[in-house]
């Protein structure tokens, strides 16, 4: 009897950018192409993707309790992900599957590193402590002026706690995925969230098959 060759490696791709930018909109339209080219795609998100996750999830973005301190928002989002790594993520990249995720790491730099004023240090060892070597090996960032993001937020639903900050807010969040986009650029794709959905999703497609291809 003949061993069984073992899956591919699967990979792991994220979909950053801030508020009203799309990102479930585009995550599916990812998750089709990847499935168009024989992948089984795991979806999910942060903070959540666990029943854990989601539970602190409701407590971050709830508008109706006591708000967390930046250091214990910070710290609840790492719990969030630890679970989420150890019981979703890793398990099925290890099956060769591709896990497509509704922000990562990269959201946690941007909102709470440049958004908070929490030092890059402390996130960067909370960073290595839970995920070690984790990284994505694609982000794809809708970027967007956050004016029209959080306009277009409030066209969608009611704003949950992050959606309320002020402005200024998510400008320095933009400045912090455009300055992590910079620092890595091989594993970025920045796409202008601003244009038509079918000007957005035929540049994400076409990018991302060619991103396959050389993947």
């Amino acid at each position: 009897m003949t061993a069984k060759t073992p899956p591919p490696p699967g990979k792991f791709i994220t979909i950053e950018g801030g508020e009203g930018v799309g990102k479930s909109t585009n995550a599916d339209l990812i998750q089709s192409v990847l499935e168009s080219r024989g992948c089984e795609v795991v979806v999910t998100r942060e903070p959540g993707g666990t029943a854990l996750g989601e539970a602190l999830r409701s407590i971050l973005l709830s508008a109706d309790i006591e708000s967390p301190v930046a250091m214990a928002e910070l710290l609840i989002i790492f719990a969030a992900r630890a679970q989420h790594l150890t019981t979703v993520i890793e398990p099925a990249l290890a099956a060769g599957k591709w896990v497509l995720c509704d922000r990562f790491t990269d959201a946690t730099y941007a909102y709470q590193g440049w958004g908070r004023n929490i030092d890059q240090r402390a996130i960067a060892s909370l960073e290595q402590l839970v995920q070690g070597a984790r990284r994505p090996d694609l982000t794809v960032l809708l970027d967007m002026d956050p004016s029209l993001g959080l306009a277009r937020a409030k066209e969608r639903a009611e704003l949950d706690r992050f959606e309320q900050e002020e402005l200024a807010f998510f400008n320095r969040v933009r400045e912090g995925y455009l300055a992590r986009a910079k620092e890595e650029p091989a594993r970025w794709l920045i796409i202008d969230a601003s244009k038509t959905l079918d000007e957005v999703t035929t540049v994400i497609g076409q990018a991302l098959n060619d991103w396959f291809d050389n993947a």
